[in-house]
């Protein structure tokens, strides 16, 4: 892979060779590299994955007292001709700072496919394996200070974030329900002996250096121990221990592993951390949709509004995107086991902050459940409004290693959403 040079590449750089090459110009622009040359946009993403599917009717798009709807229920929100699913009621409350697009359409059924698209804005591909929206977060944003993982998967599924063609640098860190310590952060021998072998790792590797010089890039990358490093006796390790948050707090986000995971991300972002995925599995229901939903719904309500709710008056629900979503809905139709199978035509996402605009509905879908969506979107298009909203060029390229240009979004931003709208 072949790169374009960003300024921050200079302090990388720096970081090699040492800075005596320095002009002082160039000094001046690695100076510049540690700085968010972006003003207040939005830094960070927390992408809430609803793993399995979600169904659309039973979360962010009911249509009550139809054929469809099977019974389903619905609540009024704060936001007027606004309703969500019943059982949504703490999230209907933020309706004024989340849009809803309820538009999506995609091409994929299968889980692991949809997945990949859902995540990266891309259908999958063997000549290429695309980036998460996680990975080119870190990739394209300053690097800023932070000494723990800026790409974080917690209670991951089959299919966490990965860094695909920009390196497996880029792939999540996956750890799981907060309320448990963060694995392989604790060395298994004492304090002493660590501290020996880390000496002795030293020793073989200046001396492998000094023989094989070409080898030395082969070698296990000494950036990436002392990054572990660091990130083993860092503070910032705190971001990840919920137990340091009120009781009342830690209540309002849930009793539940991904009510604590969504705590723990807004503890990451403000350390720097540029996007956390947080997920919710159980989604496929191809049988007992309805019960299935509304335990979800249980869990979910609470996690999305509080998170909601506490980015905003912390002030960083401006500097972080918030999204909520799967990969892809459920079907109008409900089957002989009464379920809903995979459905690609009409499902819905949440988005929030990162100065998105808020409190509207993109989209319609059919109360009958058939034919197209009014005014569909791809995953591509979310992709590309997340990224713009991060001021992140969506034109950008990258040239593959068989010389394939690829772009880090190929959608269309949904101008509805942007700002300026």
């Amino acid at each position: 892979m072949r790169y374009r040079i960003h300024r921050r590449d200079l302090l990388r750089l720096s970081a090699l060779t040492g800075v005596s090459w320095l002009t002082p110009l160039a000094g001046r622009l690695a100076i510049a590299a540690e700085k968010d040359p972006r003003g207040e946009r939005a830094q960070s993403v927390i992408f809430l994955w609803l793993s399995g599917g979600p169904s659309q009717l039973e979360t962010f798009d009911p249509h009550p007292g139809t054929k469809i709807a099977g019974g389903t229920k619905a609540t009024n929100t704060a936001v007027a001709g606004v309703k969500l699913v019943a059982g949504l009621e703490q999230v209907a409350e933020q309706m004024p700072y989340i849009s809803l697009i309820r538009s999506l359409v995609s091409k994929e059924g299968d889980h692991q496919r949809g997945a990949q698209l859902a995540k990266t804005g891309y259908r999958p591909t063997p000549t290429a394996v695309f980036p998460t929206i996680g990975a080119i977060c870190c990739h394209e944003l300053p690097l800023g200070k932070t000494e723990i993982p800026r790409h974080i998967s917690i209670l991951p599924d089959a299919r966490p974030g990965w860094g695909g063609y920009l390196g497996a640098e880029y792939d999540a860190f996956k750890t799981g329900d907060p309320a448990s310590q963060v694995p392989d952060l604790s060395a298994r021998v004492s304090e002493d002996r660590f501290a020996q072998r880390l000496r002795d790792l030293e020793f073989v590797d200046r001396a492998f250096v000094r023989s094989r010089a070409r080898q030395a890039d082969a070698a296990v990358d000494r950036k990436t121990l002392a990054a572990a490093r660091a990130m083993m006796t860092s503070e910032q390790l705190s971001a990840f221990d919920v137990k340091e948050e009120p009781a009342e707090l830690l209540a309002r986000y849930g009793d539940t592993p991904f009510g604590r995971g969504c705590l723990a991300a807004r503890r990451l972002v403000e350390k720097g951390v540029r996007c956390v995925e947080v997920t919710l599995r159980g989604w496929d229901s191809h049988f007992d949709n309805h019960a299935t939903h509304k335990q979800l719904v249980k869990i979910l309500d609470p996690a999305l509004a509080t998170l909601i709710q506490d980015l905003r008056e912390r002030g960083m629900l401006e500097r972080t995107v918030v999204m909520c979503g799967g990969e892809f809905g459920r079907t109008p139709k409900i089957n002989p086991l009464a379920g809903r199978d995979h459905w690609t035509t009409g499902f819905s996402m949440a988005v929030a902050g990162g100065g998105l605009a808020a409190g509207r509905v993109i989209g319609e879908t059919d109360p009958e459940g058939g034919g197209q969506p009014t005014d569909p979107h791809s995953f591509a298009d979310v992709h590309a409004t997340v990224l713009t909203a991060l001021g992140i060029d969506i034109k950008t390229e990258y040239i593959s290693k068989i010389g394939r240009p690829l772009k880090l979004s190929d959608g269309t931003p949904i101008k509805q959403l942007l700002a300026e709208a």
